[in-house]
């Protein structure tokens, strides 16, 4: 569903940048259709200056650490290139580009199950999925629908996912989860008392403790319970033991443009990776994200010979 929604978003951007063009340029009109076209290119951009702006500004007396302007501005940079590459391509038209690998003779070592956030699918995690298969690591990659619905309804997407996984290999999977998705895989383990089945958990950029953007939007269930504060939230944590914590290894930045303020992507007693100036989508991509990935599964990573 996703997918074909996201293709839709982007055809109607195509059509109003053709639009943007075409339509002044046959009135006579050349100079209003260059600055047009350079108005709709500018709107993505724009929207990110926007919600980076909003960032820096909560994060003022964060605990998290202080971003510089420079580093600020990497991290604009860095989603600007990033998230037309997720959002225009792998998640609309790719999102099946790396299919799930559950190969026989996979027993004995241990597999991964990847869940992504709100409004993406498991094309976010392409360029994961190709080093997990280079490496001969099993895989599963999810889709959370219903896309608006509760979180709560994405702990049985999980739990189909996690008996694949072991199944192939006879082990605890790693699960890793992407902005909502750490709070998916949190109810799953809830749901589950599923802490003996997992190898560990790492999320990255995920909304522990809410996120201001989502006070924004009225749209979608699982939005208002990514609310700082909200009952959801607060439920959730009070059905969690302690130890439940030293399972999770939080990735998180003050270049987060989704996650914000920054130590809100943080659960008190689990360990904590800050990766400094870079944003929400980009966090995957950086390279102590994935050094973080291999680590857990205690194997080097394809750079390192796998």
């Amino acid at each position: 569903m996703l997918a074909r929604l996201q293709q839709l978003m982007v055809f109607g951007w195509f059509a109003a940048l053709l639009a943007a063009a075409v339509l002044p340029w046959r009135a006579g009109h050349p100079v209003v259709a260059l600055v047009c076209v350079a108005l709709v290119l500018a709107s993505h951009p724009f929207w990110l200056l926007v919600t980076f702006a909003l960032m820096r500004w909560h994060n003022r007396q964060d605990g998290a650490p202080p971003a510089s302007w420079r580093q600020w501005w990497a991290a604009w940079w860095g989603e600007v290139r990033m998230a037309p590459q997720v959002f225009g391509w792998r998640q609309p038209f790719a999102s099946n580009a790396e299919q799930d690998f559950l190969p026989a003779g996979a027993r004995g070592h241990a597999g991964v199950v990847l869940v992504h956030g709100f409004v993406c699918n498991r094309g976010l995690w392409t360029p994961w999925l190709a080093q997990l298969r280079a490496a001969g690591v099993p895989f599963v990659a999810v889709n959370l629908e219903p896309v608006f619905g509760s979180i709560d309804d994405y702990p049985a997407v999980i739990e189909a996912a996690v008996r694949k996984v072991e199944a192939c290999t006879g082990e605890r999977p790693l699960l890793v989860g992407h902005s909502m998705g750490g709070l998916a895989i949190r109810a799953w383990l809830a749901r589950y008392a599923a802490d003996a089945r997992v190898r560990g958990v790492i999320t990255i950029g995920t909304p522990h403790r809410g996120t201001w953007l989502a006070m924004l939007s009225q749209f979608g269930h699982n939005t208002r319970e990514m609310r700082p504060g909200s009952g959801w939230l607060q439920r959730l944590e009070a059905a969690e033991p302690a130890s439940r914590r030293e399972l999770f290894l939080c990735i998180y930045g003050h270049g987060d443009n989704i996650v914000f303020p920054a130590s809100n992507a943080l659960l008190p007693g689990a360990r904590a990776l800050h990766i400094a100036g870079t944003a929400h989508i980009d966090l995957l991509h950086r390279p102590e994200a994935l050094a973080a990935l291999w680590q857990a599964l205690g194997r080097p990573g394809p750079r390192d010979g796998a």
